[in-house]
């Protein structure tokens, strides 16, 4: 029947165990049928086809160490990142992002890559010190400004919406050497400065904002652990030449959390109404699963996700911590002062969360734990990948990240429950294969696993939303392989190979699933662009 297509192995998803077909008012052409993805879209339980429309609006994210280059050019100053993986030992393979994909020099290119697989929007972040080299102790970065100029209209004028995170882990090195970045008060007043920049200088274009991106991986990897800049960490996490992993974590939480509201302040009360934008933040957002059946490791995924994402939104979206953090740090614990507390709650326009994994929690109040699970600030537990040495799902390139699509539905389900009334959007999504799944570049660029994660993942999102989850938007991590933090280039998360050698872009199998998904042309790309291998051919991913 016309108005119904068939599925079958190559189909997305796999939307009912009893049916064969999806039915459509038309022939699905995905990249006219909704032109990005925070469309409002009605409250109420949403029909097949809003449900398509909102996971055809795919964008892929970069930050700009990860991806961009142009190291010190054009006037951008160093960042703390710049500096951290210039010490030996710091990142795998003594790997750099001087270089990465060279985005700052391609981005034309890489656009075009975009438009040809039917994207209608972009993620990507300003790098801080390329429009502030020294923060506000230095001069305004004119060519940093045009360059993000260049690409935000080169993306409007392909029809894709930018999408822009305005701090994305790296900060200029000389607001660390000033006064510790975000150990301080004073972080607050430069990141509002910066933020004040961005909304200025593009937010006539720019209708959504993210402040910060993940202030809850900062905390982990940069204050507890201590293996992300500025490499502060205590015994038993680790055995750095500074810091407290007990304490300082909750300090720079809350100078991230102030930062974040005091920008959207800003950001409402002088722009928004005229520009017609909105703002959010993103967090982790990982699922936990009780490692065992006992009531007490049940309760521990409840502590998990307290104490990992709801330490984030609930002073977003209530005005304050969770009770349970504050039974359990005391006055360790920062307060809001009531000014605080009013410009804080309800800072936000839509939840965002970045969904990578699932694990198991187990308790560590009532059974001895190792990896300072028995610590305050892990929420007195512990989590792991594994029971009686059996993964909680197929492994992949990162070592924490296991393959378990129902997560997915878990989390947003969770998110719908504890912060009713609140537009969702999926901010990244992603899959790294094994390293043994790599090893030639044939295995690399035929990455059927990575085609059914997103399949399943995605088909797990959509029964979040026919439950009712009002998700506007999901997000695939990453558009092309690029620097990823300490492990440097020894995974890769993209839909695109690079060659990090002569820098080459080539499209996987994942690419041309997701060009047919969204309805794109990359198949004419492939035949025409010179930035393609003209021998790199695939089977063509279509409905039937």
């Amino acid at each position: 029947h016309s108005n119904h297509f068939k599925l079958n192995k190559y189909s997305f998803g796999n939307w009912s165990p009893k049916s064969t077909t999806w039915p459509s008012s038309k022939p699905f052409n995905f990249s006219s049928s909704f032109s990005f993805p925070l469309k409002v879209l009605p409250k109420t339980k949403k029909s097949k086809d809003q449900i398509f429309q909102t996971i055809s609006s795919l964008e892929l994210p970069h930050p700009p160490t990860r991806l961009k280059g142009g190291f010190v050019e054009d006037g951008r100053g160093k960042s703390n990142w710049d500096v951290f993986s210039h010490i030996p030992g710091k990142i795998k393979d003594n790997d750099t992002g001087d270089v990465a994909d060279d985005h700052y020099h391609r981005f034309t290119e890489d656009i075009e890559l975009m438009s040809s697989m039917g994207m209608n929007a972009y993620r990507f972040s300003i790098s801080w010190t390329r429009i502030l080299p020294k923060g506000r102790f230095g001069e305004v970065n004119r060519r940093g400004i045009i360059f993000y100029n260049k690409i935000i209209d080169n993306l409007l004028l392909k029809g894709i919406e930018p999408f822009v995170t305005i701090h994305h882990h790296d900060l200029p090195d000389e607001l660390d050497k000033r006064y510790g970045s975000w150990m301080s008060s004073q972080m607050q007043e430069d990141f509002v400065y910066f933020a004040r920049i961005c909304f200025e200088e593009f937010g006539d274009r720019v209708k959504h904002w993210i402040t910060i991106n993940e202030p809850n991986l900062v905390t982990l990897m940069a204050y507890i652990r201590g293996v992300y800049p500025p490499a502060h960490c205590s015994p038993p996490f680790g055995n750095c030449s500074a810091g407290n992993s007990d304490i300082e974590p909750l300090i720079v939480m809350h100078n991230m959390l102030l930062a974040h509201a005091k920008a959207v302040f800003l950001y409402r009360t002088h722009f928004q109404k005229k520009q017609g934008g909105s703002i959010g933040i993103t967090a982790v957002g990982h699922m936990y699963e009780p490692l065992t059946n006992h009531e007490f490791d049940i309760e521990a995924v409840d502590r998990a996700l307290i104490f990992n994402f709801a330490w984030v939104y609930d002073p977003i979206v209530y005005g304050d911590y969770p009770k349970e953090m504050r039974e359990v740090f005391g006055s360790q614990l920062p307060s809001f002062s009531k000014t605080e507390k009013s410009i804080i709650k309800g800072s936000l326009d839509y939840i965002c969360v970045n969904h990578y994994t699932t694990l198991y929690t187990k308790d560590c109040l009532h059974s001895p734990c190792s990896n300072g699970g028995d610590r305050p600030i892990k929420g007195f537990l512990d989590t792991t990948g594994y029971r009686d040495s059996v993964s909680i799902g197929d492994p992949t390139g990162v070592d924490r990240f296991f393959v378990v699509p129902r997560g997915l539905e878990k989390i947003i389900n969770y998110i719908r429950q504890r912060y009713p009334n609140n537009p969702i959007v999926v901010t990244e999504n992603g899959y790294s294969m094994p390293p043994s799944d790599g090893k030639t570049l044939e295995d690399i660029i035929n990455d059927t696993k990575r085609v059914n994660f997103h399949k399943n993942y995605l088909a797990s999102l959509v029964r979040a939303m026919r439950n009712g989850a009002d998700v506007r938007g999901y997000f695939v991590w990453s558009l092309m392989d690029n620097f990823e933090w300490i492990d440097g280039f020894t995974t890769r998360f993209g839909l695109w190979y690079v060659d990090f050698q002569t820098l080459e872009r080539r499209p996987k199998l994942s690419a041309h699933w997701f060009a047919s998904f969204l309805g794109g042309n990359l198949h004419q790309l492939t035949k025409s662009s010179s930035i393609i291998d003209k021998k790199n051919t695939f089977r063509s991913l279509t409905y039937d």
